[in-house]
Order: structure tokens, then sequence, then C-alpha cells
């Protein structure tokens, strides 16, 4: 009897075969006698060398198609004695009269609980929340804020440029452009959120850092407005004794100018000044840049550090622990 003869034979007796097979051992032996190394399939394929040259086409196809065959009903049994054997999952049963697990609730970040103590305090004195977005124009971020183009706080190196004409802001003073154009006096607002400089990252600076822009446009609107303001604010925030200071600078948008300082104290017993930010009368120039007649109105604006802050409050000796998500850091708050 010939090759082509005996395929059908072969393929008839391994699926017979394989139907009584209804053990994993069973099918292992089974698969070892026909599609083994050893087994019929691999021998049926080297008596293709015997068949005559005409033949050859024919029984190459027909051997192809044994081992396509058997491997699919080995392949096939194989899912019904693994399905048959894989145990069924144990009911759960839930006591109900067992006491539930409360799960572990976070809590509000440091710097969040801080900036809504201020938002709460600034809200007393009757100021309102405002924001603007985080990415913005030249227009906003200098224009309208008198800082003219040779001006070095333009400069690539001091600002996260996206492309020519667009940056992150360098300040929420941004917020107090895009307030004004839209209201009309008396406007007063604080705005608070992130910023972005490229600052070397030490103890007391970071590249992306809170900060809150303040604004008051009235009638009437003085400097000592400004600082009783800020004195006050400083007290409700810190603690009646908090010292603070105020020095004389320079900032575009506001004239005349001054630094906001606070007494901060470390650990071991020293203390330095630090910087908690920037403020001044409005400059006239941005009251005529978003329509203000800044013959009849005058106005003070000021940008706090949040993190300083926050620092300051809770006695944090670095920055940088506000934003590596210690967890034991954290919790302390």
């Amino acid at each position: 009897m010939g090759l082509l003869e005996d395929i059908p034979a072969i393929e008839k007796a391994a699926l017979d075969e394989l139907k009584a097979v209804d053990t994993p051992d069973a099918l292992e032996a089974w698969r070892i006698r026909y599609l083994g190394s050893k087994g019929a399939v691999k021998a049926t394929m080297q008596r293709l060398k015997e068949v005559p040259k005409e033949q050859k086409p024919a029984a190459g196809k027909a051997a192809n198609q044994l081992k396509n065959a058997l491997q699919q009903a080995y392949d096939s049994r194989s899912s019904e004695l693994g399905a048959a054997r894989k145990p069924r999952p144990a009911r759960r049963i839930e006591d109900v009269t067992l006491p539930g697990k409360r799960p572990r609730l976070g809590h509000v970040h440091v710097i969040t609980q801080t900036t809504e103590e201020i938002c709460e305090i600034f809200g007393r004195m009757g100021f309102t929340v405002a924001s603007g977005p985080e990415v913005e124009d030249e227009r906003h971020n200098f224009d309208c804020l008198n800082i003219p183009p040779a001006h070095p706080a333009r400069d690539p190196w001091e600002n996260f440029y996206i492309d020519e004409k667009t940056m992150l802001r360098s300040q929420t003073s941004t917020v107090q452009i895009r307030v004004m154009e839209n209201q009309p006096p008396p406007v007063r607002i604080i705005a608070p959120g992130r910023v972005y400089r490229p600052d070397t990252v030490d103890a007391t600076h970071s590249f992306m850092f809170h900060q809150v822009e303040g604004l008051y446009v009235d009638t009437g609107v003085s400097m000592s407005d400004l600082k009783t303001c800020l004195d006050q604010f400083c007290k409700a925030l810190l603690g009646h004794d908090v010292a603070t200071r105020f020095r004389p600078s320079f900032f575009p948008f506001t004239e005349p100018s001054a630094e906001v300082d606070m007494l901060f104290h470390y650990d071991d017993g020293s203390s330095e000044w630090i910087e908690l930010g920037g403020c001044g009368m409005v400059d006239p120039n941005v009251l005529d840049a978003v329509g203000y007649d800044s013959e009849k109105y005058t106005g003070y604006a000021f940008g706090l550090g949040i993190e300083r802050m926050a620092m300051r409050k809770y006695d944090i000796p670095d920055i940088r622990l506000l934003f590596e998500n210690d967890i034991r850091f954290l919790e302390q708050f």
C-alpha cells in the first residue's frame, strides 16, 4: 500500500484514539505517538522521499494536511480537558455583621491648605478670587505690565518660552490685566496660581512655584492702604508677633515699588529676612493700557510667594520638601 493510501488510515486511527482520551496523561501520550519527534506524522514526512516523482506533490500536500488536522484536533481536545479540570471558584460569603474597613483617606496638600487660608483672609478684606491661564502671550505677561521690549525680564534665559510670542507665565500679574480688560473700576481681586521661572533650585527657590497676586483699583487708593493690607494679612496668617518690612525697589508695573520681607527663623536658632514678594502702586501706564482713566483712579498691586508663607507658618526649612511627595513629610500637616 502506498503513502497516499496510508495517510487517510493514519488520520482516522489517530482521531478515533483521541476521542477516547480523557486525562491529561493520556493526551500527552497520544501527542508523543502522533505529533512527537518520533511519531506517526514525522514518519510519514520521511516516507515522502520514497514516493515516485509524479506523486510527490499530492503526497506532500496530503502529509501537511494530516499534520495540521492532528495538531488542531490535539489543541481542541487539550482545551476541553483543561476546562473540565479547572476548579470552580469558591463562593464568597460576606459576613454583614462584621464592622466595615474604613479606607485610608488623604488630606489637602500643605500648599493647598495655605492657599485656601490666604483666600479666606483676603476674602474677609473684600477681595474676590480670580484666575487666568498658565500659558500666556507677551501682551499680558509683558506689554500691558509696562515691561518694554528690551527689559531683561523678557530674556529667554528668564522665561520658559513655548514660541516667540507664547510662554509659561512668569507671574500671576497677568490675571490683573485680564480682569481689568473685562471689568470697570472698582476692582479688588486676588489671583493664586502656579508660575514658572528658570531659577536655580535651592532651599528657597524653585523653577515652578505658587504665587498670589493682589490688585485693588479705585479712587483715592494710597500706599498706606497697601502697607496696612499686607501687614494685617501677614499677622492674620502668621501671628501677631510676625515681623515684616518694606524695602524700596523697582518694578516696571508699579511706582513707587517695594519688596515685602518677613523674618524667617531656622531650627538651629538662626534667622534671616526672606523676601515674600513685591508690591507697589499700579503704574499709570498699566491703567492706561487696559483703558482705565489714570487721572481718576489709583491702585496697588502685590505678588507674594505661597511656598514661602507656608515655610514660615510651618517652620519648613527647604522648599524642595514641598514637592518631593514624601508621605512621611506631608502627613505632618
